[in-house]
């Protein structure tokens, strides 16, 4: 899994980098199971998908597009009891990484 630093030392090193746009259109929306792909999920986390991590949570949401019925507070302390992050903020920002490593074939 790429962490920010680990992502950034990557692309320094290469000289044929696409551009943003070459790699996503900004007004195209991420499907949550894409930034949180199985490899993700289950390098840094129990769960085997972004789906069964939304379904064990604390509340009535089944699959991550139900993720906005979870509250806050108890998402945040099930991330931290579950995964390698200490809250939701470390998670997405990890698996933003993740994914932006992928799109530029960086890991």
């Amino acid at each position: 899994m790429a962490l920010e630093s680990d992502v950034r030392a990557a692309a320094e090193r290469r000289d044929d980098l696409p551009t943003a746009a070459d790699v996503h259109d900004p007004d195209t929306e991420i499907p949550l199971t894409d930034l949180f792909d199985a490899e993700f999920v289950q390098a840094r986390t129990e769960f085997s998908s972004f789906n069964d991590l939304v379904a064990a949570s604390p509340s009535p949401a089944d699959a991550a597009a139900e993720l906005e019925t979870v509250s806050e507070g108890e998402w945040d302390e099930f991330v931290a009891e579950t995964t390698d992050f200490a809250d939701e903020k470390a998670l997405v920002l990890a698996a933003r990484d993740h994914w932006v490593g992928k799109q530029l074939e960086l890991v």
